[in-house]
């Protein structure tokens, strides 16, 4: 059940300070609080409860209010409730009536805000307050003062109306699991079967078979705490590990054949283990390293393995996107994904998006070397688009010229690698620490959109004390010497 709030908190002069207490008007918080589209928020949220029957959920400023927070600090659940208590600027953040010393929710409440708030309303609302960022801005040509995206040759452009950048780059979101061995996956598997089977055992007075547990612990600690093992023993462990999950799915199996039901819980854990094993099984037999959809976390299996080709981390474990930044420095996903999808698809896609967003195409893509296809090149020459990166065939006539334009691109490309490591550092994506699909999906989006949040508040910011500066500067200039 869900009540649209009355917006009886419009302005901060309405916030309950008690005696004694002097909050500053001019606190970010405060400010950032007439940024937010909440009332576009409402509207999606309401939706989301379509019977008026059970206790009323907690307002929408609320849940989106604190989740901010936490996504700006990297709070815990439990810290994040902690500050709540002690901070009056986030209470007015968050929309409450005034200051209050008792927490305003439990900490196991912000899953519920984390699977309410999805991805999609993320995004489709972050839209919404670069629009509003935008509304009376004039669109400029160039990404930077200097740029060349206001000196390219008129000859290479077809279509003189398109104006604007949009850079475009791919980026890999780690999530917070153990490094995927495939001896300690089995063990994991192992050993929740074993939990399972011993739930079914007391719950249904049956007799426990043979599980041979303390073998098969004794078995993968002796390849765990090896410094370097061989491969015949890595193998000799996999196959003894396999045969303990085989043994214990045959054991669930004929309990289920005989009428005993898994919970929900259990069935989910089960599906799981089943497709592992068989995964494992197959590359054990084939003696491969690699299968299609191949599981690395039976807690969260819905995460893929994505090769990067880092120095750092080749292989990452976690959600896949596609960031874009336009030519006013706001970023947006164009596609998020947990699966190794291939960037140069999004390109096109991406730019008709922009097309949609501003009336006209992009003078110029800035991207690397994936998305430089044969296929996105012609789009881009048929659309009157300027990609990035060295022209096929030939140097031409004006090769010193072209490299100059390509040596810029590079340049301005590089806002795009800020950006995400801007949003790795301080906003909560070097590690997500989600369980849930949808809650991760949420925390990548929620990431994005601070960061849009954070960037229109500090230009506001700048705006003003340039007006104040210019307006000081003014009325010195005009007193009587």
């Amino acid at each position: 059940m869900y009540k649209a709030t009355d917006q009886s908190q419009p302005t901060f002069l309405d916030f309950n300070q008690p005696l004694g207490l002097k909050m500053n008007p001019q606190n970010r918080w405060v400010k950032i609080a007439n940024l937010v589209p909440w009332e576009q928020f409402e509207e999606r949220y309401a939706l989301l409860f379509p019977s008026n029957i059970g206790n009323v959920a907690k307002p929408l400023r609320m849940a989106l209010g604190s989740l901010i927070i936490q996504t700006k600090y990297g709070f815990s659940d439990k810290e994040l409730v902690e500050q709540l208590t002690e901070n009056p600027y986030y209470q007015y953040f968050i929309g409450l009536p005034g200051y209050q010393e008792a927490a305003p929710f439990e900490s196991s409440t912000l899953v519920a805000f984390r699977k309410r708030i999805s991805a999609d309303m993320l995004m489709e609302v972050n839209e919404y307050l670069l629009e509003m960022a935008n509304h009376d801005k004039k669109d400029d040509d160039d990404f930077k003062p200097g740029s060349s995206g206001s000196s390219d040759n008129p000859s290479n452009t077809k279509n003189s109306t398109n104006k604007g950048t949009l850079i475009l780059d791919a980026t890999c979101v780690p999530s917070n699991i153990r490094y995927p061995q495939d001896y300690s996956l089995l063990n994991e598997g192992r050993e929740k079967l074993e939990k399972i089977i011993d739930r079914f055992c007391s719950d249904y007075s049956l007799s426990a078979p043979r599980m041979y547990r303390k073998e098969a612990r004794k078995n993968y600690l002796a390849l765990a705490k090896s410094k370097k093992p061989g491969k015949k023993k890595i193998r000799k462990i996999i196959r003894k590990q396999l045969g303990y999950v085989k043994r214990n799915l045959g054991y669930l199996s004929n309990f289920m054949m005989q009428g005993y039901a898994p919970t929900e819980k259990e069935i989910k854990f089960l599906e799981t283990i089943t497709t592992l094993y068989e995964q494992q099984n197959y590359m054990y037999e084939e003696k491969t390293h690699s299968v299609k959809n191949r599981i690395v976390s039976i807690g969260q299996p819905y995460l893929r393995p994505i090769v990067r080709g880092k120095a750092k981390n080749p292989v990452e474990f976690g959600a896949k996107f596609d960031l874009s930044i336009d030519e006013h420095g706001y970023e947006r996903i164009e596609e998020l994904s947990f699966n190794a999808y291939n960037e140069s698809t999004i390109l096109q896609n991406a730019i008709e998006r922009y097309k949609e967003r501003t009336g006209h195409y992009p003078k110029r893509v800035l991207g690397d070397q994936i998305y430089r296809t044969r296929g996105n090149r012609s789009y881009c020459k048929l659309k009157g688009i300027r990609l990035s990166g060295p022209k096929l065939g030939r140097p031409s006539k004006n090769n010193e010229y072209d490299k100059k334009i390509e040596y810029q691109d590079n340049v301005d490309r590089i806002e795009v690698e800020r950006a995400f490591s801007l949003a790795k550092r301080s906003y909560s994506l070097g590690l997500v620490k989600t369980k849930l699909k949808e809650t991760t999906m949420t925390a990548i989006a929620l990431s994005i959109f601070v960061m849009n949040l954070f960037k229109i508040h500090s230009r506001f910011f700048i705006y003003f004390i340039w007006n104040l500066l210019f307006e000081r500067k003014f009325s010195l200039a005009i007193v009587p010497q």
